[in-house]
C-alpha cells in the first residue's frame, strides 16, 4: 500500500504535541488474507498455504480449519469460491471467530499417497500447525473425510459434493491409485466405522454426478447435519452454501466439551 506524503512545515498554536510513537495496527489493518510458503518434505516441494481470517481478526488467535480444494485446483481455490467473506459474514452474525487455512494439495491427488514421495495426508497431519477442523469440496471431501479417519478428535468435518468411489473400475479410471488395494485402504465409502464419534456434516446438490455416492456416505455415517438441495457440481452451488457449512464449523470448532 502506498503511502500518502504529509507536509510537516505549518505550526498551530496551542496544537498539542504529537506523539513519535508508531501506533499499533488497528484491527481494521490486519490481513484477512495470508499467503505463505511451506516446504513440505511430506509432498517433498514448495506448496501455497492460504490463511483466511474474518475481517478485523488476527489468525494467530484462533482456531484453524483446513480446507480442502478440488480436482484440477489448489489453495486459491478457497479464495475464489469467497470463503473468506463468507467467514466474515457468519463471524458478524454472531458465530465465534476462526481461521480457514487451505493449502495445495496437488491437482490430481485425492490428498492420498499416490505418488512416492508425495503424501498430502502427512502434510495436513505433521505440517500445518494445530487443525481442529476440516471440510473440503469434490476431491477435497475425499482427503478431508481420510484425515477425519486418524484425526478423531476433530470438533467438525464437513463434506462437501463428495467424490467418492463404489467400486474399482470407477475409481481406477481417475488414474491416481496405485492399485484396488490402495483405494481400498482410503476409500472412505469402505471405512465409514472410522467416521464414527466425528461431528460430520454433508452438503451436495440434486444434481450433482456425485448425488448417489453423497447419500450413499449420509446413510452410512448418520451424520450431524445433511443437507441436499437444488444444484450442481459447480461454483453456483458451492458459493451460496459457504456460510451454512462455515457456520456448521463454527458453532463446533471452539466447543470444550
Amino acid at each position: 500500500m502506498t503511502g500518502l506524503a504529509v507536509s510537516a512545515c505549518t505550526t498551530v498554536e496551542n496544537e498539542p504535541p504529537r506523539s513519535t510513537t508508531t501506533p499499533p495496527p488497528t484491527t481494521a489493518a490486519m490481513k484477512s488474507v495470508v499467503n505463505t510458503k511451506l516446504t513440505s518434505k511430506a509432498r517433498g516441494r514448495e506448496v501455497t498455504v492460504i490463511t483466511m481470517a474474518p475481517d478485523g481478526h488476527n489468525p494467530d488467535d484462533l482456531p484453524k480449519c483446513v480446507a480442502l480444494h478440488g480436482r484440477g485446483e489448489d489453495a486459491s481455490w478457497m479464495v475464489r469460491l469467497d470463503v473468506q467473506k463468507s467467514l466474515t459474514q457468519v463471524v458478524r452474525a454472531g458465530v465465534k471467530p476462526f481461521a480457514v487455512v487451505a493449502v495445495d494439495g496437488g491437482p490430481e491427488t485425492y490428498w492420498v499417497d499416490g505418488k512416492p514421495g508425495d503424501n498430502p495426508q502427512k502434510m495436513l497431519l505433521e505440517e500445518l500447525g494445530p487443525i481442529q477442523a476440516a471440510f473440503g469440496i469434490s476431491m477435497g471431501a475425499f482427503g478431508a473425510l481420510r484425515f477425519a479417519r486418524t484425526r478423531k478428535d476433530l470438533k467438525a468435518v464437513v463434506a462437501i459434493s463428495p467424490a467418492l468411489f463404489r467400486d474399482w473400475p470407477t475409481a481406477k479410471s481417475k488414474r491416481v491409485f496405485a492399485d484396488q488395494a490402495h483405494w481400498e485402504a482410503n476409500e472412505p465409502l469402505r471405512h465409514t466405522n472410522d467416521l464414527a464419534g466425528v461431528p460430520l456434516g454433508v452438503w451436495c446438490g440434486a444434481g450433482d454426478t456425485f448425488i448417489t455416492v453423497a447419500k450413499a456416505l449420509i446413510n452410512q455415517t448418520n451424520p450431524a447435519k445433511s443437507v441436499i438441495t437444488p444444484g450442481g457440481h459447480t461454483a453456483d452451488y458451492w458459493k451460496p452454501i459457504m456460510p451454512e457449512v462455515l457456520t456448521f464449523i463454527g458453532e463446533r470448532i471452539s466447543a470444550t466439551a
